[in-house]
């Protein structure tokens, strides 16, 4: 290697460098020193074969930098160059990746694509690892993404893929890759990504192959491995199980077999707290407890009992039950200590309103007996409305703030739910309730009204006034959360609305002369309409009248949950705006035969502004 200058119009940009054939790079953090001072550091090129210019190896985005500044009348003059031998081409690919690297970490594909030509002349993924200073492991890993289909390769360098899903991946054979892509590629379809989609590939249950008692080799059991990880995975949970499961047996024999006089196997869905129980040597009657995770990982707890036998041995003397103890302070006393407490207490709270939020939101997520507080089930028997509404773009969106706010809050972000409790202040519950709240006095308040905002949304009752309240207030546009799918025309079978429906999307022309057909053929019209298929009109980001914000109705029989919750909202806005009665003017006569309670209005539209009067 030699360094030299080159002129600029003698450059061009090698085909093994890394970045060859993609977008100009962003080079506005390059410009002002450009400008000022041109390029510094040698650019790395090598001879073209043909003629006397150079291809720059290493330096596209400096020589980029360069030809702006030209293009801006600042002229730096010829280029400071490191000049490679002209037969290497793995010294230029190393090259140009080298730097790279250094720089703006590519992405896998595209070291995949490079280490693939270092191995193709001849380097080693040893000699790869060694040169780049990466673990033998990395490269390695980086290479093992020929195994996945070109197609799912391209997804990932767009970016159309995460990281996470690549890796679950290369679990796949290619005829599960295949199937995934057919999902992905469906319209109608959700392709399954991250944690689902490991689960998809192993038949719903995740069972890493280290969770086994027994000897793998021996039991002949197949396993599948990601190739970006280092643990395996059993395919098939059924035969997993009933191998486990007489491992499990074993061990318990075993424990038997040396003197324990019980061994208990925690039941399904129930799980070894340490906290419920006092280590008890095996003389003094301890027990062993085998929990069995529904992930297959089983562990072993030798020689405890519970807290209450354990306290009931305790008591037990020679002579007969011990008398128990005095306590230091009478009930009486004990009340008059915790009045004083919460007097004062509360008192001062009420200067500290900060502390006061963060106190009732670990409240709402933990329980107290003077709180009730229910989550939102969602509950539905139609498992094509369950399955719309678990893929909908608001229920996605909101699981994410719910993960970030477990994150945020220490629990476990594969909790179905942020809030939830006992009710139990003083037992492991209030625990909870006071670790919740100290952790959130060191979260600042934008945090604590990010959980507040995901409790809410937990706890807020489906289909009440406040939904219809919040949807104007916050000016919500159903379109941008929802488009129609074949749930929702599976539901509705009143061709009164369907023609209403007709006449929303295609005209009332069309409404009017297919006035006498099926259901079927209306909502096949409403649909070719949504669709733009059969040479009709597409009509862009439709909702039904029953979804927007303010709802309607299609005809006057009533019965729509959503209108009836909309005139409860224009109810108490008439209520609010109504103005104060002249305290002298005569109160006005009463019909004895007539409710005094006035009824609601007519749905009537709503608007935000009003609301936020």
């Amino acid at each position: 290697m030699k360094l030299d200058f080159i002129a600029p119009d003698k450059l061009f940009l090698d085909k093994s460098n890394m970045r060859h054939g993609k977008k100009p790079p962003d080079v506005s953090d390059l410009m002002p020193t450009i400008r000022k001072r041109g390029i510094l550091q040698p650019l790395v090129v090598r001879p073209a074969p043909d003629d006397d210019r150079f291809g720059i190896v290493a330096g596209r985005r400096r020589w980029t930098a360069d030809s702006l500044a030209r293009t801006e009348g600042i002229d730096h003059g010829p280029l400071p160059c490191a000049i490679l031998d002209d037969s290497d081409d793995a010294d230029a690919i190393e090259a140009s990746l080298i730097e790279n690297i250094a720089r703006l970490d590519p992405d896998e594909v595209t070291r995949w694509a490079t280490f693939v030509r270092l191995v193709k002349e001849g380097r080693t993924p040893e000699d790869i690892a060694a040169t780049f200073g990466l673990p033998d492991l990395a490269v390695r890993r980086v290479l093992a993404l020929g195994n996945l289909l070109p197609r799912i390769r391209d997804l990932y360098a767009r970016q159309e893929i995460d990281a996470a899903s690549i890796r679950h991946l290369t679990l796949a054979s290619k005829r599960q890759q295949q199937d995934w892509l057919q999902l992905a590629n469906d319209p109608q379809c959700c392709a399954p990504t991250g944690r689902d989609l490991k689960a998809w590939l192993l038949g719903g249950q995740v069972i890493p192959a280290s969770h086994a008692l027994f000897d793998i080799a021996e039991s002949g059991l197949a396993t599948v491995a990601d190739l970006f990880g280092e643990d395996r995975y059993f395919p098939d949970p059924m035969v997993f199980w009933e191998e486990q499961n007489a491992a499990v047996e074993a061990h318990r024999a075993a424990y038997l077999a040396v003197g324990w006089a019980e061994v208990m196997i925690m039941p399904p869905g129930e799980f070894f707290s340490q906290w419920e129980y006092e280590k008890t040597s095996k003389r003094k009657g301890g027990r062993v407890y085998i929990d069995v995770r529904s992930n297959g990982e089983v562990s072993f707890h030798e020689g405890y009992v519970s807290r209450r036998e354990h306290a009931r041995a305790e008591r037990q003397q020679p002579g007969g039950e011990a008398k128990p103890a005095r306590p230091e302070v009478t009930s009486a006393l004990g009340t008059y200590i915790d009045l004083h407490r919460h007097a004062a207490v509360r008192a001062v709270m009420t200067g500290h309103p900060h502390v006061a939020l963060r106190l009732m939101v670990a409240h709402v997520i933990a329980g107290s007996p003077l709180w009730s507080v229910r989550l939102e089930p969602q509950s539905t028997r139609d498992l094509g409305v369950c399955e719309s509404v678990e893929t909908c773009a608001g229920e996605a969106a909101f699981d994410r703030h719910r993960r970030a706010v477990l994150d945020l809050l220490g629990f476990n972000s594969e909790e179905a739910t942020v809030t939830g409790g006992d009710g139990d202040p003083f037992g492991r519950q209030g625990d909870r309730l006071t670790a919740i709240f100290l952790r959130l006095l060191d979260v600042p308040d934008t945090a604590v009204l990010d959980v507040v905002a995901v409790v809410m949304g937990e706890t807020l009752a489906m289909g009440s006034p406040p939904i219809d309240a919040l949807g104007l207030t916050l000016g919500m546009d159903m379109a941008d959360w929802w488009q129609a799918d074949p749930a929702l025309f599976d539901l509705i079978r009143d061709k009164e609305v369907l023609g209403a429906m007709v006449a929303e999307v295609a005209g009332p022309t069309i409404a009017s002369a297919n006035a006498g057909e099926t259901g079927k053929v209306l909502k096949k019209i409403v649909t070719d309409h949504l669709a733009g298929a059969d040479g009709r009109t597409k009509v862009e980001r439709w909702v039904p009248g029953w979804m927007r914000f303010p709802p309607a109705a299609y005809t006057k029989r009533g019965g729509v949950g959503s209108v009836t919750a909309h005139a409860r909202v224009a109810f108490v806005l008439a209520e609010r705006d109504r103005p104060e009665p002249d305290p002298a003017a005569p109160a006005p006569a009463i019909d004895p035969g007539m409710d005094e309670t006035p009824e609601p209005p007519a749905p009537v539209a709503v608007a935000p502004e009003a609301l936020a009067a």
